[in-house]
C-alpha cells in the first residue's frame, strides 16, 4: 500500500450545472472511484469535485485550497510538505476532448501554475473515449430493460452524445458509433446530438423508424443528469424510441476509466510549465494513447 503522501491528490474538473443532480452525480461519482482505488494500489486517494461554472467549487478555489495546505505542511515539516511542493492530477470529467478539455481548462491551469507555485499540475485526459464507457453504456441499456448481447442484432441504437460547436469532438461520437455497432453487433448505430450539430436524437429515432427498424432505444452518452438527459428522453420517446437508458453516471466502468486516466497523469513524469502553450500537454498526452 502507497503511503498517503506519495499519493497525488486528484481534482476532477465538471462543467457544472445548476441542477443539483449534476453535481450529486460528480460527488457519487468520486466515492465510487475512492472505494475502488485501493485495488489499484491508491488506497487513500483525496478526489476532489471541481466546476467550470454554475456550481461551486470553482476549479481555482480547490487548486488554491490544495496549495495552502501543501504550504502548511511544508512549514510544519509533515509528511507531503517537503520543499513546499506537492503534485496534483487534474482531470477533465469530460467524454470529449472538446473546448472545455483543449482549452478553458488548460488555460486555468495556465494561471493556477504561476500562481501556486506550491503545486506541480500534471493534467490528464477527458474520460472518453474509452472501451470502458462502451461497457458502461450497456450497463445502463441492460437497466433500462434492453439485454446488449441477446437482442442487439434486432436493435437499433441512438448515440446520444451533448453535442459540440468543435467538429472533431462530434466526429469522435460518430467513431464510437461505427465501432460499438461493429463490436456489439446492432442492426444500426446512429449518432447524435442535443446541441450545436445534428441530427438531434429524435431525429434519429424517427430516421431509423422510417427506415424500417422494429425497435429503436437510445444510450446517454452524458456524464450526469440535467437539461439535456431530460430532454433527450423526453423527446426521444416522443418520437417513438422503445427505451432511453439514463447518464454513465457514478457506474463501476466510469469510475474504473476515472481511475485509470489518474493513473496515466501521475505516472506521466512532467509536471504542468508555467507559460506552457494552452492545452499543449494535453494534445501530446492524447496522440501518444
Amino acid at each position: 500500500m502507497r503511503h498517503p503522501h506519495l499519493t497525488p491528490p486528484l481534482v476532477a474538473i465538471a462543467h457544472g450545472s445548476r441542477d443539483p443532480r449534476a453535481g450529486a452525480t460528480v460527488t457519487e461519482l468520486l466515492a465510487v472511484a475512492r472505494e475502488r482505488a485501493p485495488a489499484r494500489g491508491v488506497a487513500g486517494l483525496d478526489a476532489r469535485a471541481a466546476f467550470l461554472g454554475h456550481a461551486p467549487p470553482a476549479a481555482m478555489q480547490v487548486l488554491t485550497a490544495l496549495a495552502g495546505e501543501t504550504e502548511f505542511a511544508g512549514r510544519a515539516g509533515l509528511a507531503g510538505g517537503a520543499g513546499g511542493e506537492r503534485d496534483v492530477v487534474v482531470l477533465p470529467l469530460l467524454l470529449t476532448n472538446a473546448y472545455h478539455s483543449g482549452t478553458d481548462i488548460p488555460g486555468l491551469l495556465d494561471e493556477a501554475q504561476a500562481t501556486l507555485p506550491a503545486l506541480r499540475i500534471r493534467y490528464g485526459a477527458p474520460l472518453g473515449p474509452h472501451p470502458g464507457l462502451l461497457r458502461a453504456l450497456e450497463r445502463r441499456l441492460a437497466e433500462a430493460g434492453l439485454d446488449p448481447v441477446g437482442e442487439a442484432g434486432r436493435t437499433a441504437v441512438v448515440l446520444a452524445s451533448a453535442g459540440s460547436s468543435n467538429p472533431a469532438a462530434n466526429a469522435v461520437i460518430a467513431r464510437m458509433a461505427a465501432d460499438w455497432q461493429a463490436a456489439r453487433g446492432w442492426q444500426a448505430v446512429l449518432p447524435a446530438y442535443a446541441s450545436a450539430a445534428s441530427p438531434a436524437p429524435e431525429e434519429a429515432v424517427a430516421h431509423l423508424l422510417r427506415g424500417g427498424a422494429r425497435r429503436v432505444v437510445v444510450a446517454s452518452y452524458l456524464l450526469a443528469t440535467g437539461l439535456f438527459a431530460d430532454r433527450i428522453r423526453a423527446r426521444s420517446l416522443a418520437a417513438g424510441a422503445a427505451a432511453v437508458s439514463a447518464p454513465l453516471g457514478a457506474a463501476l466502468e466510469v469510475a474504473d476509466v476515472l481511475l485509470a486516466r489518474y493513473l496515466e497523469a501521475a505516472a506521466s513524469g512532467r509536471a504542468r510549465a508555467s507559460g506552457q502553450p494552452a492545452g499543449h500537454r494535453h494534445r501530446r498526452q492524447v496522440s501518444a494513447r
